[in-house]
């Protein structure tokens, strides 16, 4: 369902109103409904109270790893579907009412990584660098205090609603031999918290980068500058100046990052210059925001299997590739014409809907699609006369045709 700005002004309101837990569940279940046009399964209180003790409900998350294409693994905390369900309709509550800040580009609603990177095109020199496990760094005390402040206010007689919505987010887990209560990466929270969290963060490193004449974006734990002039140098012996900061980017950059509790992750850091390919969260940004080479390469090299062999061979050879190339995050059988489809949208986003690339790619897309639709057409309407409409509407269904 779209969002109305009214939908907006609703949640804002019901929020600041809000002075009990039934009052909380009330505003889930209106929440819900918002988000998916309809009257839904309503929220009780006695769920809520369930999935907020990890003492009564010892299964909250599920645990699994993510091979990394650059080696090691990913941990990821899946919250089990009845606390899923909370979440994420949280989560839409607290994107209405929080505006983060702008430099803030993941996870932020009318936003995507296109905002992220657009700011760095061009730039002679862009600095990259990834916080060290960055949703582990925020745990219960800092995620109610963001409950108890601004814009949600929930100090003071309401904060048990703050000590409610931080049980509900945060989770204890074993880190470095010591339990913590923190956040989860994989719920569908815990972005926007981080967000919300962050802002103070985001105003001090993009104050830090218009003092060095640099730009500056985040996305999640992912942070980047770019500048004309190389100010990522780092000084052998940095010197506090009187007014208790750094002279030099990169010991400034430190210092503002340790003091917020967080971590650079070195292995994650590297300073990219113009003469080479300068990438930001998998998009180029030499000259202009542009996909991989081999992004566009890959779409071509499809559709030409699918023109020359049809559909069903295209499939074969292109499950092959599709495997050896994200068999290591991805699961199940892949659709040749689902992944053309949503690497052109992506394609789209990345370089503008009336770039000639794109335009050309998607024409040959829309010609083969309509030419498979009408062959698919004719064979379940001889389904259809040979065997019944049960057997033509099971073809398809086991075929995923879409009609």
């Amino acid at each position: 369902m779209k969002v109305e700005q009214s939908h907006i002004d609703k949640i804002k309101s019901s929020f600041s109103k809000m002075q009990t837990k039934e009052d909380l569940v009330a505003l889930l279940s209106e929440a819900k409904n918002i988000m998916y046009g309809e009257e839904c399964k309503s929220f009780h209180l006695k769920g809520l109270n369930y999935y907020s003790h990890p003492d009564l409900c010892k299964k909250r998350y599920t645990q699994f790893s993510i091979p990394k294409k650059s080696g090691g693994k990913r941990i990821i905390n899946a919250p089990v579907s009845g606390l899923k369900s909370i979440l994420r309709t949280l989560n839409f509550i607290l994107q209405c009412i929080y505006e983060p800040h702008s430099a803030a580009t993941g996870f932020v609603a009318h936003k995507s990584i296109v905002d992220n990177v657009r700011i760095h095109a061009g730039n002679p020199y862009v600095f990259n660098t990834d916080l060290k496990d960055f949703f582990h760094s925020f745990d219960r005390k800092w995620v109610k205090y963001g409950f108890m402040i601004e814009p949600f206010n929930l100090g003071k007689e309401r904060e048990d609603l703050a000590f409610l919505l931080t049980s509900l987010c945060t989770h204890p887990f074993k880190i470095n031999e010591e339990v913590k209560n923190v956040l989860p990466q994989g719920s569908p929270t815990s972005p926007t918290i981080t967000n919300i969290l962050s802002v103070k963060l985001d105003r001090r490193l993009t104050g830090l980068a218009k003092r060095f004449g640099a730009r500056y974006s985040r996305y999640a734990d992912d942070i980047t500058f770019s500048a004309a002039m190389n100010i990522f140098k780092r000084s052998e012996h940095p010197v506090l100046n009187e007014k208790g900061s750094y002279d030099d980017f990169i010991s400034e950059l430190e210092r503002i990052i340790q003091e917020y509790g967080l971590e650079i992750n070195p292995a994650k850091t590297r300073l990219q210059y113009s003469a080479f390919r300068q990438e930001v969260t998998g998009l180029i940004v030499n000259e202009k925001v542009n996909v991989r080479r081999r992004y566009v390469k890959q779409i071509r090299m499809w559709l030409y299997y699918w023109e020359k062999y049809g559909y069903e061979k295209a499939e074969q050879i292109f499950a092959k590739d599709y495997l050896k190339d994200k068999g290591h995050v991805k699961n199940g059988k892949p659709n040749l014409m689902n992944v053309l489809d949503g690497k052109l949208e992506y394609l789209k986003m990345v370089k503008s809907d009336y770039d000639s690339t794109y335009l050309k790619l998607k024409h040959r897309f829309d010609r083969l699609t309509v030419a498979g639709y009408s062959n698919s057409l004719d064979t379940i309407l001889g389904v259809w006369e040979a065997k019944g409409i049960e057997s033509a509407m099971n073809f398809v269904s086991d075929n995923k045709i879409k009609l």
